[in-house]
């Protein structure tokens, strides 16, 4: 079954609480998008405002990242030097982590950190960065995510038909490798990610913007994999 992921980019704690409740006893993992307003636009929690205050209670262990009992979380960190952060994220109860290539030139280094705390690496690149970037690391990593929109950061950005293609050609090239795709993924491009061979669907705006939740992740576990994408 294609696994899928509901996207949340907080504009604060009290705002990532809501949004896990929409999400509760209906998905097992979300994505939670760490936005520090650099590396992307639009800072999201815990860099917006005052939100480090919440985040310092979290790492003390003061208090726990909202229904921590019911889901397991993975960050995808869209900010600058994730290497200075990844191991607060970890501590703070990230399960996997994603970090996206372009932000940073120390991923060997992130690698070891997150296999050195027994945490799921992946790595994301934009819809403009060749596969080939990805050549040297995914060996050691255990899954991609493949951005299928040009600006990241953002939710309801248009699908980029160009990481189809993408997704194909990496099947081909590593079989083996888990490959997720964020970025305007909706009922109704999600046949042709899986299709190319996409095994993780993240989806924001398609889930929370949808007038019944549930129905909608349901919708998406079964979909069946389509053929030639046509705008």
């Amino acid at each position: 079954m294609i696994e899928i992921l509901p996207a949340i980019i907080p504009e604060d704690f009290e705002d990532l609480k809501e949004k896990l409740a929409q999400v509760r006893g209906i998905a097992s993992m979300v994505q939670i998008d760490i936005v520090d307003g650099k590396f992307a636009p639009h800072p999201s929690w815990p860099y917006y405002k005052n939100d480090q205050e919440h985040f310092q209670k979290i790492l003390r262990e003061e208090e726990g990242l909202p229904f921590w009992e019911d889901f397991y979380f993975e960050a995808d960190l869209m900010i600058e030097r994730p290497e200075e952060h990844i191991e607060d994220f970890i501590f703070a109860g990230f399960s996997r982590i994603v970090v996206h290539l372009e932000s940073t030139e120390k991923m060997g280094e992130i690698i070891e950190i997150a296999k050195n705390m027994d945490t799921e690496i992946g790595i994301a690149i934009n819809i403009d960065t060749p596969n080939s970037a990805l050549e040297e690391w995914i060996e050691r990593i255990n899954f991609v995510q493949l951005m299928g929109i040009e600006k990241i950061g953002s939710q309801g950005q248009p699908f980029d038909p160009r990481v189809i293609e993408k997704i194909s050609t990496l099947r081909m090239q590593h079989p083996d490798i888990i490959i997720s795709v964020d970025g305007g993924v909706s009922l109704r491009t999600a046949p042709f990610l899986i299709g190319a061979g996409a095994e993780r669907l993240v989806s924001g705006s398609a889930i929370f913007e949808s007038d019944d939740i549930e129905k909608t992740i349901n919708d998406f576990r079964n979909i069946h994999p389509e053929g030639t994408y046509e705008e």
